[in-house]
């Protein structure tokens, strides 16, 4: 069994433009000062990492590599988060996600794609270069407007909607395949990717392709009204990344997992700090250690009451106290007496 690695924590939500949130080296500064150990890089920020000198420069991915660690940290995953996402846009969020593109693609949805498949080349060989084996991802969505059938789908709408979807990541994912890295997909509403089922359905038009695999987060499924465990059981071996983030879900006479277009202070099911929702980490951890997870335990903090900083501070106990250290002994070990073929006769009452 393995021990998994941490407290990583992902720094998206962190970066803004006030020290120390501006800079790699600075909010590493932060993070190691609260006890993480591991780093998830989102790739569209230009403060914190440059993902095009990195698919080009192992000396650039060294030099990072470097200065995380007199600090020590380490990279867990590179995120494409926003870039996987415009992969694959349906055109009633077009401009909702032209801002995750810059300038020169935006209004074009075949430049804005392409762009994203570029970056996603490249987040393959950026990550080669830094000696990382997973990537943490979106697939983007083209049938997420279908996903309540009123009215009637028109027939087959799904099943197209899945093939072109393959047919747009199947070379990007052979691009990583060529680099030895797995693409993660964080299965999230919104994202045509949003449960096992439609895992599956992608899975099955890729060819069981080895490096289409899942980024694990339990809160997008107690949303769902999804067994987060049972997942864990079915897809395991594809679980190559793992999001630690807490949520609630509270129904009422009022609404339900739809949120009536709620704020997220007001839906039932909301984003809550670590330890401050209903999700069972240790159920979660045992888990991961019993199925031999290779990586890292990162927080994801989003949550729709407690500040940041204080979410932060308090993610990295909290994902230490839950890390097990795995045995390398069964418990009972202390009485074993060796294989014995006549011991085991008698103990039967047969002959050997």
């Amino acid at each position: 069994m393995k021990t998994i690695k941490g407290p990583g924590i992902f720094l998206a939500q962190f970066a803004g433009d006030a020290t120390p949130y501006n800079n790699l080296d600075t909010i590493a500064d932060w993070a190691a000062g609260l006890g993480y150990k591991g780093l998830q890089l989102p790739t569209w920020d230009g403060r914190l990492f440059d993902l095009r000198t990195a698919a080009e420069s192992q000396a650039y991915c060294d030099d990072v590599k470097g200065r995380l660690a007199d600090k020590g940290l380490s990279i867990t995953e590179l995120s494409t988060h926003l870039q996987g996402q415009l992969v694959a846009v349906h055109p009633a969020y077009d401009e909702q996600f032209d801002g995750f593109a810059p300038p020169a693609v935006r209004g074009n949805r075949d430049a804005r794609q392409a762009w994203a498949v570029d970056q996603m080349k490249l987040a393959a060989r950026a990550s080669r270069r830094l000696g990382l084996t997973a990537h943490a991802s979106f697939s983007g969505a083209l049938a997420w407007p279908y996903a309540y059938p009123w009215p009637a789908r028109p027939a087959g709408l799904i099943e197209d909607a899945f093939d072109e979807l393959a047919r747009r990541w199947k070379p990007i994912l052979d691009v990583f395949d060529e680099h030895g890295v797995d693409v993660a997909y964080e299965i999230h509403p919104g994202e045509d990717l949003h449960d096992g089922v439609t895992f599956e359905r992608f899975l099955d038009r890729m060819g069981n392709h080895a490096r289409a695999n899942i980024l694990y987060d339990p809160s997008h499924f107690v949303l769902q009204q999804l067994d987060y465990l049972a997942f864990i059981d079915i897809y395991h071996e594809r679980i190559k990344c793992f999001h630690v983030k807490d949520a609630e879900y509270r129904p009422s006479g009022r609404s339900g997992v739809y949120g009536g277009y709620q704020s997220w202070v007001d839906r039932p099911g909301r984003f809550r700090s670590l330890g401050d929702g209903d999700v069972d980490f240790a159920a979660i951890f045992s888990k991961m250690a019993e199925y031999d997870f290779p990586g890292w335990a990162v927080l994801e903090w989003e949550c729709a009451l407690k500040h940041p900083e204080q979410g932060a501070a308090e993610g990295a106990p909290f994902i230490g106290k839950h890390i097990i250290r795995v045995t390398e002994r069964v418990f009972d070990d202390f009485a074993a007496a060796g294989a014995d073929r006549a011991l085991n006769a008698r103990v039967m009452g047969i002959k050997a």
